[in-house]
């Protein structure tokens, strides 16, 4: 039986049961304002986080297209954010 950290057995738990999703979900929601700006979280509402697809919503059509056209770089940036690989696609809605 080996030894752990704090830090690795809580690691370790979270990626063997499904609640690292759910973390990683509500650590974008708390977070979203650093990750993308104060413009972009004012207009932004609901996200959910599933099987590495974020679902982002607006009402503004103009932020969806941006969003839309610009979601690679918002890809690699929230991944760079979390220095993990959590999210591979984004849909807006």
């Amino acid at each position: 039986m080996g030894s752990y950290s704090i830090g690795e057995a809580v690691n370790l738990l979270l990626e063997r049961s499904n609640w690292k999703g759910k973390v990683t979900e509500l650590r974008l929601r708390q977070e979203w304002e650093q990750i993308v700006g104060k413009t972009i979280s004012r207009y932004t509402r609901n996200m959910y986080l599933n099987d590495g697809v974020l679902t982002v919503y607006t009402d503004i059509a103009g932020l969806k297209q941006e969003l839309f056209y610009g979601k690679q770089q918002l890809v690699q940036r929230i991944n760079e954010y979390l220095g993990e690989t959590a999210i591979r696609d984004i849909i807006v809605k």
